[in-house]
């Protein structure tokens, strides 16, 4: 049976919205005989990149039938390379093409639609992000598109639960102005690795719930940076950025030792919790999550403030959200940073993977270049894009349901098994 010409126009709202809702659900993240991730975008399919400074949806129809969606977003940052400080760099993400047509060139075809209307609005570089281990993602970008690997950053996700962490006594936890964040950001993140030109549209969108600092309680007097002057000796500074607002996420086909496990522990966690057994959240039910951005720190005692502030974002979560269920943050795979924010092994991702291409002649000899010189330890995640959770969760889903304990009372290798949940952290 032959197949007509496939037409790849612009994402049209009105007649598109349903087919690529349904697309989605064909598309689910996992393997079909496990569980999978499925994401709702709350009726709203360009939602992961409505708030970039530019953005756009293409979609790919054949014989009238929607069979491949794509993404992408343009915006302004630094790129650390020789003689250069500022690039426009467009994103791509979102990537999908229905089961029943894969292998026929739809999602290269795609890509290059999008590469084009890149490169009609002057962008320098091209990136996307994946699993390390998507080999299908990998060949289409790297092998057959021309990507190269550029960074491998680190996604950690701890859970909300109810047990709440306590502040140190000795430690001060201060929200920011809006204006007073933006200052703080220009002066000691802005040369970091694809910091945002535009960050106080990012501080001052409805979904950036504030940025907060933590540092040793009476170590200064006056205002937290006021007149760029006054910083204690250690300190460290965390943006939160409410993803649940936008879309949803939800396990399905969870197998029964899953759901059982999931609603012992939680009995177990409240009735006995000498046992200190992790309580797994219900995952079975649509839930949002918190993003952290923008962390930064300071100072020989930094690293006791970085977790003071995670687990003042949790408690946050747990008091005022009703679904949010993880908080995610992305690190550069160098910073020691990751050192010090509470995680979960399980569901945390150590190594994502990022590649890049030159859109100009002009720049493949400067991307040569960037690629050769080691990744700067900081890397800044613009939380607008939201594409670490997503990614983790193929790893992190399978896993789930590999190394859920049948019995959950069985805590005979609970050492080892623990191991397999917590992150662990050092002294600071």
């Amino acid at each position: 049976m032959g197949y007509g010409e496939v037409i790849t126009r612009s994402y049209d709202r009105q007649i598109d919205r349903a087919r690529v809702e349904d697309l989605e659900r064909r598309c689910e993240v996992g393997p079909a005989e496990r569980v999978f991730l499925f994401t709702d975008t709350l009726g709203d399919p360009i939602c992961r990149i409505r708030n970039s400074p530019m953005y756009k949806m293409l979609v790919a129809e054949l014989d009238r039938e929607l069979v491949g969606v794509i993404q992408g977003s343009i915006k302004q940052v630094t790129v650390q390379k020789p003689h250069e400080d500022l690039a426009k760099v467009g994103y791509v993400l979102g990537l999908r093409v229905a089961p029943l047509h894969r292998r026929k060139g739809i999602g290269s075809s795609l890509v290059c639609k999008l590469e084009e209307w890149f490169t009609s609005n002057d962008v320098d570089y091209a990136y996307m992000a994946t699993e390390k281990d998507n080999e299908a993602s990998v060949k289409l970008f790297v092998n057959k598109l021309g990507y190269v690997n550029f960074r491998t950053p680190a996604i950690l996700v701890h859970p909300v639960n109810n047990r709440m962490f306590h502040t140190p006594s000795n430690v001060q936890i201060r929200k920011l102005r809006i204006e007073e964040a933006e200052n703080l950001y220009y002066k000691f993140m802005a040369s970091t690795e694809f910091f945002p030109y535009d960050i106080g549209n990012i501080l001052r969108n409805k979904l950036s719930l504030g940025t907060w600092v933590a540092y040793p309680r009476g170590e200064i007097v006056g205002e937290f940076g006021s007149n760029g002057q006054i910083f204690p000796k250690s300190w460290a500074m965390v943006s939160v950025w409410n993803s649940g607002e936008l879309f949803k996420l939800r396990l399905g086909k969870a197998p029964l030792s899953c759901l059982l496990y999931t609603k012992s522990s939680k009995l177990i966690d409240k009735f006995l919790p000498c046992f200190k057994l992790p309580a797994i959240p219900d995952f079975y039910h649509p839930f949002g999550f918190y993003f952290m951005y923008g962390m930064h720190r300071e100072g020989p005692l930094s690293g006791k403030m970085v977790r003071t502030l995670c687990q003042f974002v949790h408690n946050m979560a747990s008091t005022k959200s009703k679904d949010c269920k993880v908080i995610v943050t992305e690190v550069g795979g160098s910073d020691a940073l990751r050192l010090h924010i509470p995680h979960w092994k399980l569901l945390s991702c150590p190594e994502d993977l990022w590649c890049i291409k030159a859109l100009k002649n002009e720049k493949k000899k400067t991307l040569r270049e960037l690629t050769k010189i080691p990744p700067t330890i900081a890397l800044f995640v613009d939380p607008r894009e939201g594409k670490p959770v997503v990614q983790l969760w193929y790893r992190a889903i399978v896993a789930f349901s590999r190394w859920m304990p049948v019995d959950p009372t069985n805590l005979s290798a609970s050492n080892g098994w623990m191991q397999l949940w917590h992150g662990t952290t050092v002294a600071p």
